[in-house]
């Protein structure tokens, strides 16, 4: 007489995705949080004052200008002639960027037309000059 032992069911060593979800879905968190900061031109300028200055709601590509005349973009200083190359680098990081220009009052105003004439040429139509505004 033979006796049958019932063996329990073979595990398939099935793999438990949950972990890993967990894990993507926290880096998606993180990225998405990390990427609505404002950029940083990189120096902070003393702009000048206007009682009409409004506050920009649009993502911005900042550049700044020393009233030494160095121009400063994402953290980086950058020539007039670079920074046309450096504000494409950024629409296309973001198309629906405007530029801001954040010069200082004792900066050259002609290196700021220059600047913002550099940004149109890199194909940006919402370009604008950052004041600070009057109570």
């Amino acid at each position: 007489m033979k006796v049958r032992k019932h063996s329990a069911p073979v595990d398939e060593g099935g793999i438990d995705l949950t972990p890993m979800l967990d894990v993507i879905f926290i880096m998606l968190i993180f990225f998405i949080v990390t990427t609505s900061f404002i950029r940083e031109a990189g120096i902070k300028v003393n702009r000048p004052s206007a009682k009409t200055a409004q506050k920009e709601e649009q993502a911005t590509i900042l550049v700044a200008i020393s009233p030494q005349g160095e121009i400063w973009i994402d953290k980086q200083r950058v020539d007039i002639r670079g920074l046309r190359a450096a504000i494409q680098r950024l629409k296309a990081q973001n198309p629906e960027a405007a530029v801001v220009i954040q010069a200082d009052q004792n900066a050259r105003a002609g290196l700021m037309v220059e600047a913002m004439d550099q940004a149109r040429l890199a194909g940006v139509l919402n370009v604008s000059v950052a004041a600070t505004p009057i109570p």
